[in-house]
């Protein structure tokens, strides 16, 4: 787990290392353990480093291998490197490090990009090709590691942050008004390749690029998730469904405790996170820590689940840390929070995974995570809604965006106002083939594109803040593959996620498993009080935000006089919604 940077010149010149040195050093947290630069005249590589798999220097990137023409940075982890090590050995390659890096450096002399399908992982890589002057990128299947591009005619950088990239400077900092508009319409869903930041984009999930040292550029898809029974498999009991969840699952769950000699879990008291304690304690995993984040009620919605967290704790011996957090702490650590974003995210637990990764990272530095179990096994509330309409589509956009169009057109002014991009892009996404249901429909936009730009992406950010790794064992692409194989008769019953919740139920008690859905509740962050709601109106209405000129000054302010009533669907704060994105801009020195 770390942050890479590289810059390719196609105009004849050398490499800016003045400028990847900034881009580097705004990505410290993200390695903090060690940093590499290499430059071979128009190419130049940069590294942040977080030891884990392998302490030993060998491993040290930019990784150089002279006889094979190859150099290679690379943020993630490769869960099965050792039995490709293994393949590769028998095809006579040597190894001079014990790592996972060697290793990808090795697979794609033999195999080229198809070894991508090899690699099981989360993984944002960049190798240089001495020989054929070429760059490779690439990201894993479900975006789990990020990837962030600036094309000039002159050249490409790349980092794994997009403020890493503003702070290398030469690129269009001017607003992108279709992300705008997604960013406000789709929960702050900006899907790639488009970020806010018009001279910024972002390689999507699962594709990678090959850039000539002309500027000559390819980009191809090379995993796509399709959804439905496979042949054979539409008459296939829940039992058999039940047990291949809870296998390929226990799988994922041991793969990912790969060199973690610290072992935690954030534990929110649901069955997601609960069942990675009790598989991991099923492997044998020893000194289990668990952490589990509170916040003060807000009227009479509460602001913790500790009962249940406290509950799996007691069940299976773990040495849990709960960590409660007032409020006057939420806004004085929320512009650090938003300084630790790549991208502006509204998602109110985006200061709680920072403040619990600041706790996590005080006993150790690998921790397994719960997210996307919602979004490949239909734990939300609008998929039956989706699955029993005449109208799927309309009935997604009504549950899930925060508002239509016309809203969005009153929220801001009029040079903003120019295509329902949210909205198209929605229906475009549900027209495409491999998923024929609703339902599919649904799960296969949210499992590719809502969970990557929102909570993957807040899990790594605010987990690389503090030189945290998160691993996401429900995001294993056999799980994944798996789930959207599954029909949706077996996922929707009892609020949703059945079958998991079935397979669940020979190692959680039934008070976590049967618990009403739950989710990490903000409640000083949805309603806006009290010194909060001051720091919102000053974002709001101060000389940066004037001078942008984004939103309609009536509209914030009917927000402002009631934040309580505006409401989106999601139950997040529309003011929240906007102040976030000034309070972004201006952290990152985006000036109008």
């Amino acid at each position: 787990m770390c942050g890479l940077a590289g810059e390719l010149r196609f105009d004849g010149q050398l490499a800016d290392l003045e400028a990847l040195s900034r881009i580097s050093g705004q990505m410290v947290n993200r390695g903090p353990d060690a940093a590499g630069l290499w430059a071979s005249g128009p190419v130049a590589l940069a590294h942040r480093r977080l030891k884990i798999m392998d302490l030993a220097e060998a491993s040290g990137q930019p990784m150089v291998d002279n006889q094979l023409g190859l150099t290679l940075v690379f943020n993630g982890a490769i869960y099965n490197y050792p039995a490709l090590r293994g393949e590769l050995e028998i095809l006579g390659y040597q190894f001079f490090s014990d790592g996972d890096t060697e290793v990808i450096l090795k697979a794609y002399h033999a195999w080229g990009e198809q070894m991508l399908e090899r690699l099981n992982g989360m993984f944002a890589l960049a190798i240089w090709e001495r020989d054929s002057r070429r760059l490779f990128l690439a990201r894993d299947r479900l975006g789990i590691k990020p990837l962030y591009l600036s094309h000039t005619p002159q050249r490409l950088r790349f980092a794994s942050s997009l403020p890493a990239l503003l702070r290398g400077g030469d690129l269009d900092t001017s607003l992108n008004p279709a992300a705008l508009n997604q960013y406000l319409s789709f929960h702050s869903v900006v899907p790639a390749p488009q970020t806010l930041i018009n001279g910024v984009t972002k390689l999507p999930p699962g594709h990678w690029m090959r850039e000539e040292a002309n500027g000559e550029r390819q980009l191809q898809r090379w995993w796509t998730l399709n959804y439905g029974p496979a042949e054979g498999e539409q008459d296939l009991p829940l039992s058999h469904w039940q047990e291949a969840v809870l296998d390929a699952l226990r799988n994922s769950v041991k793969r990912r405790n790969l060199a973690a000699v610290d072992v935690g879990v954030l534990l929110s008291g649901g069955v997601d996170s609960s069942l990675l304690v009790a598989l991991l304690d099923e492997a044998g995993a020893r000194n289990l820590k668990t952490f589990t984040i509170g916040f003060a009620d807000v009227g009479g919605e509460a602001g913790n689940e500790f009962p249940y967290s406290d509950l799996i704790a007691r069940q299976y011996g773990t040495d849990h840390h709960q960590l409660m957090i007032p409020e006057q702490d939420i806004l004085r650590h929320l512009p650090d929070a938003l300084a630790a974003m790549s991208e502006p995210m509204v998602s109110h637990d985006c200061i709680a995974f920072y403040l619990l990764s600041r706790e996590v990272s005080r006993h150790c530095k690998v921790v397994q995570s719960g997210q996307g179990a919602d979004e490949i096994f239909a734990g939300y509330h609008w998929y039956p809604t989706v699955a029993e309409a005449s109208d799927p589509l309309a009935a997604y956009q009504q549950a899930f965006m925060d508002q239509d169009f016309d809203t969005y057109r009153s929220m801001v002014q009029p040079a903003w106002v120019r295509e329902d991009y949210a909205g198209d892009f929605i229906r475009e996404h549900f027209a495409r083939p491999g998923a024929e249901a609703g339902l599919d429909k649904a799960l296969r936009l949210d499992a590719t594109v809502m969970l990557v730009e929102d909570p993957v992406k807040r899990v790594d950010n605010m987990t690389m803040a503090w030189g945290l790794e998160a691993r996401v064992p429900f995001l294993d692409h056999e799980l994944v593959e798996l789930a959207a194989r599954i029909p949706g008769r077996f996922k929707l019953p009892e609020q949703g996620k059945y079958v998991l919740k079935q397979a669940a139920r020979s190692m959680l008690p039934a008070e976590v498993i049967d618990r009403p859905k739950g989710y990490f509740p903000v409640p000083g962050l949805k309603y806006l009080q009290g010194q909060t709601l001051e720091w919102v109106r000053d974002s709001l209405t101060g000389s940066n935000a004037r001078a942008r000129g984004l939103f309609n000054p009536d509209y914030v302010d009917r927000l402002l006089q009631d934040p309580a009533a505006h409401i989106t669907p999601l139950r997040g704060s529309r003011l929240w919604q906007l102040a976030v994105l000034e309070l972004w801009l201006d952290t990152h020195g985006v000036t109008p």
